[in-house]
């Protein structure tokens, strides 16, 4: 009895394992909302399989002395759940994860905060031509520790390479 019941669960890691592993790149641009609006810019570098993929990522937001908005570095881990293949030429994801931050004002150099954060949004990767895509992204950041500000929003759009 106890085989029925992890025949499904088998089938479909053979399902998932038999797919061929993709991989692909994004440069992005976009603004974060908290406190004030700023630029931010990064990379983010991932693979998947069918459904299940996994990516690591790098953001940078500018700082706004002006107005009271910290530079904000992060570096994620994050997993991804996608829709295994494009419905009217976009892929939809939801995404999760966690890593590290560091919270800083240039004019306030003993005032810089490194910690560990968490994540959660989602977006689209769209097809443009060949391997390249637009995505677009939408992410909620939770800041551990003693940050300015916790709870960080950011939105983005890239070029995404896949290959």
């Amino acid at each position: 009895m106890r085989r029925l019941c992890l025949l499904p669960f088998a089938f479909c890691l053979l399902l998932l394992s038999a797919a061929p592993a993709a991989a692909d790149i994004t440069a992005f641009l976009g603004v974060n909302t908290t406190p004030v609006t700023r630029a931010v810019k990064g990379v983010a570098v991932g693979t998947g399989l069918l459904i299940v993929g996994f990516e690591a990522e790098y953001a940078d937001t500018s700082e706004d002395l002006a107005l009271g908005g910290p530079r904000l570095r992060t570096f994620m881990f994050n997993g991804l759940a996608q829709t295994p293949i494009p419905i009217s030429g976009m892929q939809f994801y939801g995404t999760a994860g966690g890593g590290f931050y560091r919270e800083s004002f240039s004019t306030e150099p003993s005032g810089n905060k490194t910690n560990v954060g968490i994540n959660v949004g989602g977006g689209a990767k769209i097809s443009l031509a060949g391997p390249l895509r637009l995505r677009v992204d939408y992410r909620i950041f939770t800041l551990m520790g003693s940050p300015r500000h916790p709870t960080v929003q950011r939105l983005y759009a890239g070029i995404n390479l896949k290959f």
